[in-house]
């Protein structure tokens, strides 16, 4: 028996489970199970909060897409972590730092409930993200579905693709996002984000993610869609990007600096599941 809780970030749905408190061993296909929404619970990712590893941290952070699959990070998801461990009273401090398998987050408790995350130094060569490119380009170019497609590329603890769209609600998502999501240009498959902008401080973004289709929002992608602006001098640094699920306020410096997140985290319920 697993004691659960359903969470979700402007309707990126989770499921987040205490593993410091239980012994908590799951297969692949028991996050699959889980992550069906007729047959299980349902969620985008599922999310465990287990012990740290490293000096100075306060929990380990892991992530499983609905497909059974680990990644490395979850915008969205590291919020909603932030408010389980504090409604679980696993820690009451207003700034915790979490280790993942891409480095340490630092998650902090703002004004009127919202949470800011510090989502790290995106990284840009095609190596680091992982892209097959012969070198750093603004733009890159692949062929999708017999048509050639320009895409700007970025790693922010994961693997994203940004189009830039004349109407988001006419964007290719479901047709483009797939293909190029498990396109042979990412070795790891990537997150495929449609970006309109409507001004330099205002964007809108729909997002087909590795592993979980186009999700309501995707944290890490408004940060990458808002660095791929930064970099074209097409947005400013402070950018709210609205997406399916609501809003996120997105904060980028510029090269070599860490990427800033602000946005809600809600507790749906609380549940026991027997696998």
């Amino acid at each position: 028996m697993i004691n659960f809780t359903k969470m979700h970030g402007l309707g990126n749905d989770f499921v987040v489970i205490d593993a410091i408190n239980q012994q908590i061993a799951l297969t692949s296909e028991q996050v699959r199970f889980m992550s069906d929404r007729h047959f299980g619970i349902g969620f985008d990712q599922l999310l465990l909060a287990e012990k740290s590893v490293s000096p100075g941290a306060d929990f380990k952070y892991r992530i499983f897409n609905a497909d059974g699959g680990e990644v490395s990070q979850c915008g969205n998801g590291a919020r909603c972590f932030a408010r389980f461990v504090r409604d679980k009273e696993l820690s009451d401090k207003d700034e915790i730092r979490v280790d993942t398998n891409a480095g340490q987050l630092l998650l902090r408790f703002s004004e009127e409930g919202q949470i800011t995350v510090n989502m790290g130094i995106p990284k840009h060569s095609p190596a680091e993200i992982p892209l097959l490119a012969e070198q750093e380009s603004l733009l890159y170019k692949v062929w999708v579905n017999g048509a050639e497609q320009a895409f700007a590329a970025v790693s922010i603890g994961n693997p994203h693709a940004v189009i830039q769209v004349n109407d988001i609600k006419n964007a290719p998502v479901a047709d483009f996002g797939q293909a190029l999501e498990s396109h042979a240009v990412f070795p790891e498959h990537a997150n495929i984000g449609f970006m309109q902008i409507i001004d330099r401080d205002f964007i809108k973004l729909r997002v087909y993610e590795r592993g979980a289709s186009e999700t309501l929002a995707c944290g890490s992608g408004a940060c990458a869609a808002v660095v791929v602006g930064i970099e074209q001098n097409l947005l400013n640094h402070n950018v709210c990007v609205e997406l399916p699920g609501g809003r996120l306020k997105i904060n980028w410096p510029g090269r070599g600096q860490a990427v800033f997140m602000t946005g809600p985290a809600a507790s749906v319920f609380d549940g026991i599941i027997d696998l």
